[in-house]
């Protein structure tokens, strides 16, 4: 009798134990927001983050990806972008696009996360604390210095004309960074000077800012900026909007507006993009199973 109900003892909480949909192992967890930066499991569930912790085991998930070669950050967040590539926006990390006004786009776009009523400008005059100077490295001259002294929020908006090296350079070299890093992304920026997020925060890398300074600038930094304080964040309950991010080693060259080159030492680049608990975007393949292990094809899922 006592053997059986130690033996129920001992089987009950492992029948407890919460199955998550989707478990990332092993990666280095970046979150600005709640200060992170260790290796760290993240069990999804139900489209939510239900877990975040050392040492999830493995057979608590019905499918586990190995991200133990990359960095996991929040859904990147584009104050600056064009509903219509969203397709590029989720395959560069960014799950959350703001726009002035989007109230048809929103519900065109289930995998990315559209939020409108966002305003941001390019002139100075007139803003006050709280609202948005784009393309600040776009023309010499602009005192952003004075904008910042009266709280104005200083952001990249990089696009097809709104980002010159001469003008940044210099910028970041005096310590002028931007609070929030955009790509104002459309189809000419995306050519050249191929102005998706993750080759817009390589360039501020190779400019001198660090992995965390660009992540947050395209995290904490533009969901407080917006408003929306439960996006950019990885938290237990909210939403899994999630990227996966390599720091390539190697030769690697950037272009500005007027494509001119800023040559570095490696490149940013997403891998993987959860949007909702989702898998939207998979460059290596790190959440799919192997042909051969595969077992009979089904519709190809």
């Amino acid at each position: 009798m006592r053997t059986g109900l130690l033996l129920a003892a001992l089987l009950a909480p492992l029948g407890a134990q919460d199955i998550y949909d989707l478990l990332l192992k092993g990666g280095q967890v970046l979150d600005p927001k709640n200060g992170r930066n260790e290796r760290l499991d993240i069990g999804i569930s139900a489209g939510k983050i239900a877990k975040i912790a050392k040492g999830i085991p493995a057979a608590h998930a019905r499918r586990v990806v190995d991200v133990s070669d990359y960095v996991v950050t929040p859904g990147l967040i584009d104050i600056q972008s064009q509903p219509s590539e969203e397709h590029n926006s989720l395959r560069a990390g960014v799950t959350t696009v703001a726009l002035p006004s989007a109230p048809k786009e929103a519900g065109e776009h289930p995998k990315l996360r559209i939020v409108s009523g966002v305003r941001t400008s390019v002139s100075a005059e007139g803003l006050k604390a709280g609202d948005i100077l784009t393309h600040i490295y776009g023309k010499p001259g602009l005192d952003l210095a004075a904008a910042r002294k009266r709280g104005v929020l200083l952001d990249v908006g990089h696009g097809s004309d709104g980002f010159l090296f001469k003008v940044a350079v210099p910028a970041v070299k005096a310590g002028m960074l931007p609070d929030t890093i955009s790509t104002d992304m459309n189809r000419q920026s995306l050519m050249l000077p191929r102005a998706t997020m993750s080759n817009v925060m390589s360039k501020f890398m190779a400019m001198g800012l660090t992995l965390e300074q660009v992540v947050a600038r395209t995290t904490a930094n533009p969901a407080k900026a917006i408003r929306r304080p439960e996006l950019g964040t990885l938290t237990v309950g909210g939403t899994a909007d999630i990227a996966v991010l390599e720091l390539r080693k190697g030769p690697a060259a950037f272009l500005d507006s007027s494509n001119a080159k800023l040559s570095a030492n490696g490149e940013l680049r997403c891998v993987l993009t959860i949007a909702g608990g989702t898998v939207v975007w998979d460059s290596e393949g790190i959440s799919l199973t192997n042909w051969k292990d595969a077992g009979p094809y089904s519709n190809f899922k």
